[in-house]
């Protein structure tokens, strides 16, 4: 059975030993998401100008949109300004943040109506995030930008929690995607054909988990945990941000969520930054989880020079 937490006060270790069991933990949105919330909404106002980001897609050819995706979301993810409100984030939400580390964080659309579901704009399978290399220990996080109902969001299948699906993560390296795979997504307009984990057998969809919260309101949940983007049928493009954390004493440790069916390669702990002084995770510490793939392609993705907002 999956718990789901609402605003819990458990500090950040009880907290992590739950999600590694494949609970849930949503809390009400804090002052630092709701910022880092605002923030993505002025970027996103300016990107889609004179439209509404939300129905832009009802006014612009699938190229114009994708287009003007390829700018904002690289624009968003790597603006200092994003990782000091990730920052804040993980302190109000009770992290140690001399020893928690976070990726950069990531702007999420799903678009109505099977609009655009690939390349930039991917609507995910049901898949783990340990599939596409995420260590045991990792979790994410994940909020909406603006509001969101059960028609765009994501789903949960909590059933897989300790039960194998058979898949095609054996085919993937982190380091072949960095090198492949992720500077090439907004060619993929009518069909993603990049190599990506996909199950190899049905899932059965229900009984599912749909978390629906105001913007800024903060869901955790384990890398190990079976989720996918739900069909959107809402007429409006549901805009979220996620990001992923890694904790020191947890890689040290090699503690995390138990892995079920995960076969895939390389890992992305290069890119994780220490939450206090944005610091990398230690070499010591990712060479307990290098695995001699480190040749095969790109150990951490550079992005193109972006334009300054």
């Amino acid at each position: 059975m999956t718990s789901v937490f609402f605003d819990s006060t458990l500090n950040d270790d009880a907290r992590r030993s739950h999600l590694f069991k494949g609970e849930i933990f949503v809390y009400a949105p804090c002052a630092s998401a709701i910022a880092l919330c605002e923030f993505a909404r002025e970027l996103l106002k300016e990107a889609f100008h004179p439209y509404d980001p939300r129905t832009a897609q009802h006014e612009l050819s699938v190229e114009e949109y994708a287009a003007i995706l390829s700018k904002v979301k690289p624009l968003f993810i790597n603006h200092p300004t994003s990782k000091k409100y990730v920052q804040g984030v993980l302190k109000d939400l009770g992290c140690d943040v001399t020893k928690t580390y976070f990726d950069v964080p990531r702007m999420r659309s799903a678009t109505s109506d099977g609009y655009l579901t690939s390349g930039i704009a991917f609507a995910f399978h049901p898949h783990r995030d340990t599939w596409y290399s995420a260590t045991l220990n990792q979790l994410n996080w994940w909020f909406p930008i603006y509001d969101v109902e059960p028609d765009n969001v994501m789903a949960f299948h909590p059933r897989y929690w300790d039960q194998a699906v058979k898949n095609s993560s054996s085919c993937y390296n982190y380091y072949q995607w960095n090198q492949n795979s992720r500077q090439s997504a907004v060619k993929h307009i009518k069909k993603d054909t990049r190599v990506q984990p996909y199950p190899e057998e049905p899932v059965e969809i229900d009984p599912q988990i749909r978390v629906v919260s105001k913007p800024g309101g903060v869901t955790i949940f384990s890398a190990a945990q079976l989720h996918s983007t739900v069909p959107n049928t809402s007429g409006y493009t549901r805009f979220s941000i996620d990001f992923r954390t890694v904790h020191l004493d947890d890689l040290i440790a090699k503690q995390g969520a138990p892995n079920v069916d995960s076969s895939c390669t390389g890992h992305p702990l290069r890119d994780f930054l220490r939450a206090d002084d944005l610091s990398n995770v230690p070499d010591d510490v990712i060479a307990l989880y290098d695995d001699g793939t480190e040749k095969d392609g790109v150990l951490v993705y550079q992005p193109p020079e972006l334009t300054t907002a």
